[in-house]
């Protein structure tokens, strides 16, 4: 059986690991452009490298942490790409949010973690008197959408229900994005059930660069084969990303045309893979609201001093905007494909 096959007669389990890929970072769709800062020895830039330290990508050099929230206080966007269940990543958020709220600001909190059927759920988590734990995941179809420990990311939803922060699921359902898989992003965006949820006849924008970063990165973690046999999940994760996208989008600009001072930015938590070099969800971002919208990336990376050589990579290829250098997560360092 071959893998497109399997994919359609598993996709709950293709799905899955769809998410776990798009973390990964194997392809090198951008070539940065020369900079003189590169030039240096690499052992003598390495050297301010430790966890806790955050990256300029164009730079490659260090920025003080009250330095770069000044940068992410004024943009429309924020997007933090974390390695999943990473509670070091989940903390860094945290700090993010946390500064913002001290400077006056009212973020908007986007979760990959929660899907759309689930939005009523978190509306009520945060704003109205909180469900028990289990009876919320249930309500918010936890299990169904996402999985895992709920305990990783409950900090996050607790912050926004201490601050009274708008929360967004920013994902599809997951029977929506079944759908995508057994039968294509065409047909699905024509389906009663696309309506449903405000995707029908979307447009849905297959780009080279995205296809390829994508199914580069599936082919690097199953050995290689032909395009043709990824294409579940990649129109899978091709639908999801365009999703969480709008969904970014409605927020930012329902902030943009208030005008308000105080309201946002829009900080989005997903998956690293979903942010990197812009392709996945901030250049459809851009794409809907123009480029007047000001938007940064952010990658959390786990650091270990051995395998500096992957983030002279993620510098060369301008992954994001800015690259996190956090301590590792309690599950050690991620799966890297190559």
């Amino acid at each position: 059986m071959d893998l497109k096959s399997f994919c359609v007669k598993r996709v709950g389990w293709c799905l899955g690991i769809v998410s776990v890929l798009v973390s990964t970072a194997c392809a090198s769709p951008r070539s940065s452009d020369s900079d003189p800062s590169s030039t240096e020895h690499p052992s003598s830039v390495e050297a301010a490298w430790q966890a806790g330290t955050i990256l300029d990508v164009r730079t490659r050099r260090p920025v003080s942490m009250p330095e770069w929230l000044k940068s992410a206080a004024r943009a429309d966007v924020v997007y933090l790409g974390e390695e999943h269940h990473n509670r070091e990543h989940v903390d860094a958020a945290l700090r993010v949010l946390q500064a913002l709220v001290a400077a006056g600001r009212r973020p908007v909190l986007g979760l990959e973690m929660f899907s759309w059927d689930g939005q009523a759920a978190l509306d009520r988590q945060v704003s109205g008197p909180p469900l028990p734990v289990e009876e919320f995941l249930a309500a918010a179809k936890w299990t169904q959408n996402w999985g895992g420990s709920y305990e990783d990311y409950q900090p996050l939803v607790r912050f926004a229900r201490e601050h009274q922060l708008r929360l967004r699921a920013l994902n599809a359902p997951r029977p929506l994005v079944r759908k995508v898989a057994k039968e294509g992003v065409l047909r699905v965006v024509g389906s009663a059930e696309a309506q449903e949820w405000g995707m029908r006849q979307e447009d849905i924008v297959d780009d080279v660069a995205y296809r390829r970063a994508m199914i580069g990165q599936l082919k690097a973690c199953h050995g290689g084969g032909e395009d043709r046999d990824y294409e579940p999940m990649y129109e899978a994760s091709l639908f999801r990303d365009e999703a969480m996208a709008k969904t970014v989008a409605q927020e930012a600009a329902a902030i943009m045309a208030r005008g308000d001072r105080v309201a946002g930015p829009v900080v989005s938590y997903t998956g690293g893979g979903h942010i990197q070099y812009r392709l996945p969800i901030p250049q459809r971002v851009e794409r809907r609201l123009g480029e007047r919208v000001t938007q940064i990336t952010i990658y959390l990376a786990s650091y270990e001093p051995g395998r500096t050589e992957e983030i002279h990579e993620w510098l060369d290829q301008q992954i994001a905007d800015f690259i996190w250098l956090t301590p590792l997560g309690a599950h050690g360092p991620p799966r890297r494909c190559r």
